[in-house]
């Protein structure tokens, strides 16, 4: 066994620590973290159903070790230190030096924006808080590819990461939602109907023309 359970530690996390899909939701837009975080919103679409569908099939997996690898499958982890908490996909253990590696199923493809690497960063640095164990890097696995990409965890990527979690804590306790930005990634997201950012942005937009012709 590795210094983590899969069965006990998920029983015992503090429902204020905040979630690790939180930090992914914000960095592809604060305002759907908030919607559902904040306002517990959510919608189901044809993603949301491929995402659900692709992680029972990895999580239903039973743990197995092949080549000198251990796969352990729906990892628990916290970090109290952190603030951070959530349930892994996947962690490889090498049998010979006890390494650990993340591995994160994502249902589409590679993005342009950091979003996967940071929770998948999160995760490494959970790992690290548990074990004392320097986590050096992670992987991503994409459905739509079906290609894998090794993610090294720079300190770059690190500082991204720690600055995610500290501005998804200010902005869950502020219990606010942010205002629309309407941006083509709203196209690919499953609250466009309940968060309306074309409509609700233009009207936005709107009240500051308004106020400022009268000077308000």
């Amino acid at each position: 066994m590795t210094a983590f359970s899969t069965e006990t530690q998920g029983e015992n996390q503090d429902t204020r620590l905040i979630p690790l899909s939180a930090l992914q939701h914000y960095a592809f837009c604060p305002r759907q973290c908030a919607l559902i975080h904040n306002e517990q919103a959510w919608a189901e679409n044809y993603l949301t159903a491929q995402g659900k569908a692709l992680h029972e099939r990895v999580d239903s997996g039973e743990p197995e070790t092949r080549k000198g690898v251990r796969f352990e499958r729906t990892v628990h982890v916290s970090a109290e230190k952190l603030g951070i908490s959530g349930v892994l996909d996947l962690v490889e253990v090498e049998t010979k030096t006890g390494r650990l590696k993340p591995v994160e199923y994502k249902r589409g493809k590679p993005k342009p924006d950091p979003m996967d690497e940071i929770q998948l960063c999160a995760q490494g640095l959970c790992l690290e808080e548990m074990t004392g164990q320097t986590i050096s890097e992670g992987a991503l696995w994409y459905m739509q590819t079906r290609h894998r990409i090794s993610i090294v965890f720079s300190d770059d990527l690190r500082a991204k990461t720690l600055a995610t979690i500290a501005a998804v804590r200010e902005l869950l306790n502020s219990g606010q939602t942010p205002p629309p930005d309407y941006g083509k990634r709203c196209k690919a997201c499953s609250l466009v109907e309940i968060c309306q950012p074309e409509l609700l942005g233009k009207r936005d937009r709107s009240v500051g023309y308004v106020a400022g012709l009268f000077g308000e």
